[in-house]
Formats: C-alpha cells, sequence, structure tokens
C-alpha cells in the first residue's frame, strides 16, 4: 500500500468519524427536544391531578354541608309535625286553627327544602348534582395520576439516552451510540404513553 492511498483511506475514516458525530449530534438534540415536550407533559399531568383533587374535595365539603342542613330541616320538619299533631289533638279553638295552618304551611317549605337540597338541577347545587361533579373531578384526577409516572420514566430514560450519547461521542463508542438511541425510543415511547395511556 501506497503513502498516499493510505493517508486517504484515514481521511475517509475521519469523514466517517466526523459524519457519525454529526448523526448523533442531531439525534441528541431530537431527544433534547422530546424531553423538553416530556416536561411540559409532565408537568401539566400533576397540575391537573392536584386540581380535580381539590374540586373533588370541594364538592364533597359542598355535598357534606347540604347533608348537615338537610338533617336539620328534617328534624325542625318532624318536631314541627309533631307539635301540629298536639294541637290538632287539643283542638281549643280558631287561635289555634291560625297556628296549626302556619305550622302546617312551615312543615311543607321545610319538605320543599329537603327535596331542593336532595336534587337541584336549577342551580345544579342539590347533593345529587354535587356528588356527580366530585365524581367527575375524581375520575379526571385518577386519569392524570395514571399519566405522571410515565412522564417521569420518560425523563430519566431520555435523560439516560442523552448522557450515554454524549460519552459515545467523546469516546468514539458506537455501541453507546446505539444503546442511547435505543433509550430515546424507549423514552419517546414512554412519553406517547404518558399522554395517551395506551397501556
Amino acid at each position: 500500500m501506497e503513502a498516499h492511498e493510505s493517508h486517504e483511506l484515514i481521511e475517509q475514516a475521519e469523514e466517517a468519524k466526523h459524519k457519525s458525530r454529526n448523526w448523533t449530534a442531531l439525534i441528541i438534540s431530537i431527544m433534547a427536544m422530546v424531553l423538553a415536550i416530556n416536561n411540559v407533559g409532565g408537568g401539566n399531568a400533576s397540575k391537573e391531578a392536584t386540581r380535580h383533587n381539590i374540586e373533588a374535595s370541594n364538592y364533597y365539603a359542598f355535598y357534606q354541608a347540604k347533608s348537615i342542613k338537610e338533617n336539620q330541616l328534617k328534624v325542625a320538619a318532624e318536631q314541627l309535625s309533631d307539635f301540629s299533631g298536639l294541637l290538632l289533638n287539643s283542638k281549643a279553638g280558631s287561635k289555634e286553627d291560625n297556628v296549626l295552618a302556619q305550622l302546617n304551611e312551615r312543615v311543607i317549605e321545610y319538605a320543599n327544602e329537603i327535596h331542593r337540597y336532595e336534587s337541584d338541577e336549577k342551580s345544579g347545587e342539590g347533593k345529587k348534582q354535587l356528588l356527580e361533579k366530585a365524581k367527575e373531578h375524581e375520575a379526571e384526577r385518577d386519569h392524570a395520576l395514571k399519566q405522571d409516572p410515565w412522564f417521569d420514566y420518560a425523563e430519566g430514560i431520555l435523560q439516560i439516552g442523552i448522557v450515554l450519547l454524549s460519552i459515545s461521542i467523546l469516546a468514539s463508542m458506537p455501541i453507546l451510540t446505539f444503546v442511547g438511541g435505543a433509550m430515546g425510543i424507549l423514552g419517546s415511547v414512554c412519553m406517547l404513553n404518558g399522554f395517551f395511556l395506551f397501556v
């Protein structure tokens, strides 16, 4: 082999090494972009889980307050009914009839109020509606909580892949380029699963 031939082979090897480094740098850039998208998705999943958990707690607290008020009205209505029953049995005169009518009117008001506490389609703030809203927020929270770990897995895998690819450039180790690229693919799959929950 002549000197100029060996020089050409060295130049070709250097050019191939340079191209390999360029491709590896491009893969690192793409993985960094995927990592940034993953971090946004993971942050949003965490925020959504927290927000929906707070909303569900608020609706359950409102539901509980309505239950307490409803029970107080039931007790008051029962007491008024008992008292009006006593008045009806004693039946002394027109004055008592007037009181009895007022008591019965109040019992009917309480019954309507109790019914409104149980279900109020108009305002959407009956116990039935509040419970439905709380369960919707719980479902949203649970969905976000299922997404969040996948973003964490993707973040760790992508970061390790970027480090391995960086080392492969410095150490000229093709095996690290392959392993780093494979980790980039795996991290991207984990990120996509975080968004769409295929698994």
